[in-house]
């Protein structure tokens, strides 16, 4: 049997009675759109947990499910609920369990104990709950009132009906939401937010009781044995209500320091949780707990590296792990003891077997764009994956052979067209693929070059292999006209041509340079720089070049940066704000640029104009489409599509999602 480098991974481990049969966790994430009107998953996410299960994860814990609707208001069907319809949510999830066992996985339910002041669907008039009278996280003037002692043990007496219904539902344990992220136990947990007198507030004894309460009910409604884990942050990273601490600033800890962190886990295993899901953040500083591609990966290991000293149940690690080397080698650190994956999963729904069989190059990788799960899931109560159209939508987009075989000619090499070829080609079809440069993955090859964005390139790196592998033919270095397209006489015709920089005359350009030329090393900007437009190439050129440690300044007609183009996650954009400011990025919003002189850029701002200082200008004021050749050939092709940015310059994720629905149905 050949050795598997990472047979650590694959070691089982018990938590608590219950035998999990490699070290990977699928970690918990809102399954929004996967539940019906009654609170019980229905058919789509019963497709989405097994299809991970089928590909290999140990554990699977499900993400929030609601336990009541009285005390704290939700949106019904928003989420799971096992108390509103017991019978329905135990006749649904008796099947998404039996069927996840089949693949000798084991499913754990989180359930909630709820928002407290994140809450973020907050209705008018509505007034939030909190342990204390407390600002809320994303209402400016809007206070939280404190619950009164009845309903924390209404709430307590919910979590313990909800676990005994998870156990009839055939769920191996549950997980407790959450001493983490700040959300309403982690609330009563820190002393910032609880200012209760009664028993529920004070020490830290009493501060917790609400999360030991729940696992001593749980466990005498459930039995001894039946697994109970808590959702754990041991340090917050709040610098002041509702501002973060990026890595390496210096701060004072405003919620919960590490040091508290680790005596409540020893409390916590003593009160009976059997392992913690453990990261660190807040709604404070939301990307800690929702790492976007400008965290180190790993990021939540050093701190659960403490945590294992000193405790003896196990430790859940989740938050950019998705490298089996990095994955493996903090289990032999003992850094923590199972690997959390959640947005790897919404990826590719099979790394963990891809691992195990060393097929490391056919794992599709997650981008940590936060677009299609987070950005989606606050947005439009759904849950799915930029690079992965299929995540949640396992069965109905799953990949049907053509009826008929047909000549597919693709014009382009960005993502849409490597999309569009790949899925045309493993439905049967045969694919040409058209390139003008010498490379696959047009606007990700400058996008990708900053340090922190490493995955954009991994992505490119992935479509490449899987068109080699299905055997498609691509021809580099070819610009294609009208007349190549018709000599073809392809069935069908996709235009994914992509986008090109938009240039402006700055009058002395011979020192003003793109950001694509900047970030691919083609010119270099001197020691200084500044950067016209605000969007997010500019916020991350700008980033790249201070990490450097260039002067680097952003000139941005609008009123804010990251406010032009397609929504950002807020944790990537309020992280991206925070580390601009971190590195001492200067930026002049509300701002026009005039002119590039020898000593660098004039700019006008309410009237006034100023000279910035500096040794370059870089334009990056946004794209236009290519769509030249649709339009000379649209008359000339019986089927012809338009995709990506030739059709509408947005983001990674409707260029994948637009290829893959043409794509599926051609």
């Amino acid at each position: 049997m050949k050795q598997n480098k990472y047979s650590n991974l694959f070691e089982p481990i018990m938590i608590g009675k219950c035998l999990i049969r490699n070290r990977f966790v699928m970690a918990p994430m809102g399954p929004a759109g996967l539940c019906d009107s009654d609170g019980a998953f229905n058919e789509r996410g019963i497709e989405y947990y097994v299809e991970r299960a089928r590909g290999g994860v140990g554990l699977i814990i499900t993400g929030m499910n609601f336990v009541e609707n009285e005390v704290e208001n939700h949106n019904k069907g928003a989420m799971p609920c096992p108390t509103d319809n017991p019978v329905m949510f135990v006749r649904m999830a008796r099947t998404l369990t039996e069927r996840v066992h089949a693949y000798d996985s084991k499913i754990f339910l989180q359930i909630s104990a709820g928002f407290g002041r994140v809450s973020n669907r907050v209705k008018p008039g509505e007034e939030p709950i909190g342990p204390s009278i407390i600002p809320h996280r994303w209402i400016n003037g809007l206070m939280c009132r404190q619950l009164s002692t009845a309903e924390v043990k209404t709430i307590i007496q919910k979590m313990i009906d909800a676990a005994a219904i998870a156990k009839r539902a055939g769920f191996d344990g549950v997980e407790i939401h959450a001493m983490h992220e700040g959300y309403l136990i982690d609330q009563f947990a820190m002393a910032l937010f609880n200012t209760r007198t009664d028993e529920y507030g004070g020490s830290i004894e009493n501060r917790i009781r609400f999360a030991v309460e729940i696992v001593q009910g749980i466990k005498q409604a459930c039995g001894a044995d039946f697994p109970v884990i808590m959702r754990y942050s041991p340090k917050s990273f709040i610098k002041e209500l509702n501002q973060g601490a990026v890595p390496g600033e210096i701060f004072l800890e405003k919620g919960r320091d590490l040091p508290e962190g680790l005596e409540i886990a020893k409390m916590l295993e003593k009160a009976g949780y059997d392992a913690l899901d453990s990261d660190v953040g807040s709604y404070d500083s939301w990307y800690w707990s929702h790492p976007p591609m400008y965290q180190e990966k790993g990021l939540a290991l050093p701190f659960n590296e403490e945590l294992k000293k000193i405790v003896n149940i196990p430790v859940i690690t989740a938050g950019r792990l998705d490298n089996p080397d990095l994955a493996s080698n903090a289990i032999t650190r003992k850094q923590t003891d199972l690997i959390g994956l959640g947005r790897p999963l919404l990826a590719d729904p099979h790394i963990v077997n891809k691992i195990r069989t060393g097929k490391m190059a056919k794992i599709r990788p997650c981008l940590s764009c936060q677009e299609a799960c987070m950005g989606r899931l606050k947005a439009f109560l759904t849950i799915s994956c930029a690079v992965n159209p299929a995540a949640g939508r396992e069965k109905e987009y799953a990949l049907i052979p053509a009826v008929r075989k047909k000549k597919v000619v693709v014009v382009g090499g960005g993502v849409a067209g490597c999309e569009a070829a790949r899925v045309l080609a493993e439905r049967g079809h045969e694919v040409e693929l058209f390139e003008k440069s010498s490379q696959l993955g047009g606007n990700l090859i400058p996008g990708g070059a900053p340090d922190f964005k490493e995955d954009d390139w991994a992505l490119v790196a992935w479509f490449k292999q899987e068109l080699e592998g299905l055997k498609i033919k691509i021809h580099y270095n070819t610009a294609v006209t009208g007349k190549m397209v018709r000599d073809t006489r392809a069935d069908s015709v996709i235009i994914a041509t992509g986008s090109s920089p938009r240039i402006f005359n700055l009058g002395n350009n011979e020192k003003v340079y793109l950001a694509a030329d900047v970030l691919t090393g083609k010119k270099t900007t001197g020691s200084s720089t500044v950067i016209v437009g605000g969007g997010l190439v500019g916020c991350e050129t700008a980033l790249m070049l201070a990490k450097q440690g260039k002067q680097v300044t952003i000139v941005e007609a609008m009123d804010d940066i990251l406010s032009i183009g397609a929504p950002l996650c807020y944790a990537n954009s309020q992280m991206l704000k925070d580390l601009l400011r971190f590195y001492k990025v200067d930026i002049y919003t509300a701002s026009k640029a005039v002119k590039a002189t020898s000593g660098g850029l004039i700019v006008v701002k309410e009237g006034v104009e100023k000279e910035i200082s500096a040794d370059s200008v870089i334009l990056s004021v946004g794209y236009t489409a290519d769509n030249s050749l649709y339009y000379e050939i649209q008359n000339d092709v019986p089927e012809l599509y338009l995709l990506g940015d030739a059709r509408n310059v947005s983001n990674i994720m409707y260029a994948i999602w637009d290829a893959f629905e043409v794509a599926r149905n051609i």
